[in-house]
């Protein structure tokens, strides 16, 4: 049987095409090691994974499977805590976003009820005498007194998941064929934000307008989840359909935000996801990695001029509902 080269090069498209697909489908699981030391395979994967679905999910990082353990330990202690004494350190008496947020605090789909969730709010820790204390992006945290050791695990979990968080994002970058190191210098005093989530089971009462988080694209440049395993996260695909997305204690999810989607021309894709809720209770971890206040997240080459502080208060305005009560 004569194979003419011509047949060759159909099959051999139509494999890559194909393999394309399956990517445009699911969520790669990314060796962090080998992207952060420039491996050319790693960053095919990963440069396929943030111009399509959007979403990865990461292992072997800087930060330890008891690191990530501890810090969702702290948060389930946290959340277990009488609503009395929650509700001490209450973001609704704030002007800010830090803090705890009580069930349907927030709304991120206009069409959607409020979210059923519980959250507490935490970010950078800045200097009371410095200027930029007084922007609403870096209000000061608020701590509760229990549990005891909540502040600190937080607070050196923070430290080390930023750092990790800016090597990710420049090497993403990189790999989608982009100058990652340029954003180095826009992340020296970062709006990120670290969240912790509580997920109830769902309630019985629950209809379809009824989410733990309902569909939505995350605002910054990009976010680092850690989990306890439990299902929930669900990833809405270029063809408009979901697929679930997991990762154990120490594993990571990655995915991109708004902000890399606008500086990016859309290169870098904010792809829709949430959490419908599920027969098990859920923790999770996100680090929203946001730039400096005044970095300009304008698409590169542009004359226009985009601050990053402008759009993440705007969409908090939107989202936090005792932010934008009238």
């Amino acid at each position: 049987m004569t194979v003419l080269l011509s047949d060759l090069r159909i099959c051999y498209q139509f494999r890559e095409q194909s393999e394309r697909v399956v990517m445009s489908l699911s969520v790669p699981r990314i060796d962090a090691t080998a992207l952060l030391a420039g491996d050319p395979a790693t960053q095919n994967w990963v440069a396929e994974a943030a111009t399509g679905v959007g979403f990865m999910t990461i292992y072997n990082t800087p930060v330890s499977t008891a690191q990530a353990q501890a810090v969702l330990a702290a948060y389930h202690a946290f959340f277990a805590l009488p609503v009395a004494e929650k509700a001490a350190c209450d973001m609704a008496q704030t002007g800010s976003n830090r803090g705890w947020g009580a069930p349907g605090s927030e709304r991120v789909d206009p069409d959607a009820n409020s979210d059923y969730k519980q959250v507490y709010d935490c970010g950078v820790a800045l200097a009371p005498d410095n200027p930029l204390a007084a922007l609403p992006c870096y209000a000061p945290n608020i701590w509760p007194v229990q549990p005891a050791d909540f502040r600190v695990v937080l607070q050196d979990y923070y430290r080390d998941a930023t750092a990790l968080a800016l090597d990710l994002l420049c090497a993403v970058v990189n790999a989608a064929g982009l100058d990652g190191e340029y954003f180095r210098s826009q992340f020296d005093q970062p709006m990120a934000l670290l969240r912790g989530n509580y997920y109830p089971t769902r309630p019985a009462w629950a209809g379809e307008k009824d989410f733990g988080i309902a569909t939505h694209t995350d605002y910054g440049c990009l976010t680092l989840l850690a989990t306890d395993g439990s299902p929930g996260l669900e990833v809405r695909t270029r063809g408009g359909g979901w697929i679930p997305v997991s990762a154990p204690p120490g594993e990571f999810v990655i995915n991109f935000g708004e902000m890399l989607e606008m500086w990016t021309s859309g290169q870098i894709k904010a792809t829709p996801h949430r959490v419908v809720g599920t027969a098990h209770e859920r923790i999770s971890v996100p680090l929203f990695f946001n730039p400096n206040h005044d970095a300009n997240i304008a698409p590169f080459g542009s004359d226009r001029v985009i601050e990053a502080r402008t759009h993440v208060e705007t969409r908090y305005a939107e989202t936090y509902l005792h932010l934008n009560a009238s």
